[in-house]
């Protein structure tokens, strides 16, 4: 039986839409219908993720030693991987620089000083390094959001894609999820418009899915996807020492890691649940889990995740039938109230649905854990002041060289 989109929202308990439906113009109207067909409601009835965890265990990396040791050899690996087309990159930029005072895509945030120097710039210019030791383009998947994807593309096409060969670039859009208020209500972002925002990082693969960058993916016989994240801009992208080196290890994926600064550091750790990969949150850890050493003094869970992750292509389309866990975020969401006027709000006051590529690894046979020198490849740009900073971002860039 096919259910009238008023009667669907009754049944969910969302009258006040259906109600507010009936005063738009039927132009707005079969506009919103066409909105509220596509949206996935069953976040509707998705609670605090209260997931019950399994058995934790520490999994060590392959330390920085090890690598320097065979690093040669996983380079020429690498390198050949990307010379016969088999490594892409996805780019995961659909957030807004809210949180640095920019109201814009946060890769377009100059961190420049004395001279414009955006963090996209900063991406490219990394992956530029590894294009030409391979002397080879490497396919970029951009992912944005539905709120920034015009003024990305437009930001690359100005700036000539900072030196990138733009026949290898592909911009695909996030899906989005609805938003809800603290009583579980559907909002409005506008005249005749549910209020949505992006599904979270994790959703990331099953976007490329939906809108056709798999296709490509699949044509192109790309075998191996490294997908990261655009606030680190020390990152180093389809590093060909890492594929390489996931490649030898046999293993379907592999994570880049650095060794905590200290046991209580609040970064996700790599490990292994019930003898799988998996990554804890450090609010999740217990005190022995912070604190347990082995026996060369090395803390047993070691190794903070920084979102750069290397997936194999196969392995990925098993997860496309597998739905991610949904986390709720309380954030400031900005709404239409009653009397049709936009409320931009100064404290959270709604929640919005998010799968996290965390949450990827846990459905992976095994996964490489790959120790980085966090002076070298973690500078994120999450924050205007204190940790992860614009200024710590910028102290970083100078450390390795890089002109501001």
């Amino acid at each position: 039986m096919k259910y009238k989109t008023t009667e669907i929202l009754n049944m969910l308990h969302q009258e006040h839409i259906a109600s507010y439906m009936k005063t738009l113009s039927e132009a707005d109207r079969i506009a919103m219908m066409k909105q509220i067909d596509d949206l996935d409601f069953s976040v509707l009835s998705a609670g605090e993720t209260n997931e019950e965890r399994g058995v934790f265990a520490p999994l060590f990396a392959t330390t920085l030693s090890e690598i320097q040791e065979q690093c040669s050899k996983f380079t020429d690996i690498g390198l050949q991987a990307i010379r016969d087309g088999k490594v892409g990159a996805v780019l995961l930029a659909g957030g807004q620089g809210s949180r640095l005072g920019f109201d814009h895509p946060k890769g377009m945030f100059n961190i420049g000083v004395e001279r414009e120097l955006y963090i996209f710039e900063c991406l490219i210019n990394n992956l530029l390094e590894v294009t030409r030791q391979a002397d080879a383009w490497i396919p970029l998947f951009i992912m944005t959001s539905v709120y920034n994807n015009k003024e990305t593309q437009e930001f690359f096409e100005q700036h000539n894609y900072f030196g990138y060969s733009s026949e290898n670039v592909w911009f695909f859009i996030q899906e989005q999820l609805p938003t809800v208020d603290t009583d579980g209500k559907l909002m409005l972002s506008g005249n005749g418009t549910i209020s949505t925002a992006p599904n979270g990082n994790g959703g990331w693969y099953a976007s490329m899915a939906k809108t056709g960058m798999l296709k490509i993916v699949q044509e192109a016989k790309i075998e191996w996807l490294n997908v990261f994240a655009v606030d680190n801009v020390l990152q180093r992208i389809a590093d060909p020492c890492f594929i390489g080196a996931v490649i030898v290890s046999g293993k379907v994926s592999g994570a880049k890691v650095v060794a905590k600064a200290a046991p209580e550091e609040k970064v996700g750790v790599l490990c292994l649940e019930d003898g799988r990969p998996s990554i804890v949150e450090y609010y999740e850890m217990t005190d022995e889990m912070l604190h347990s050493r082995e026996e060369d003094g090395t803390l047993s869970y070691n190794y903070g995740v920084i979102l750069n992750y290397l997936f194999r292509v196969d392995k990925l389309n098993k997860t496309l039938s597998v739905k991610l866990p949904l986390h709720r975020a309380f954030k400031k969401i900005k709404y239409m109230n009653a009397n049709n006027e936009i409320i931009t709000p100064e404290e959270p006051n709604a929640y919005k649905f998010e799968t996290l590529v965390l949450d990827m690894i846990k459905l992976q046979d095994d996964c490489l854990a790959y120790e980085v020198d966090r002076n070298k490849e973690f500078a994120p740009v999450k924050n205007k002041i204190g940790v992860d900073s614009v200024d710590t971002a910028r102290a970083l860039l100078r450390l390795n060289g890089v002109e501001l």
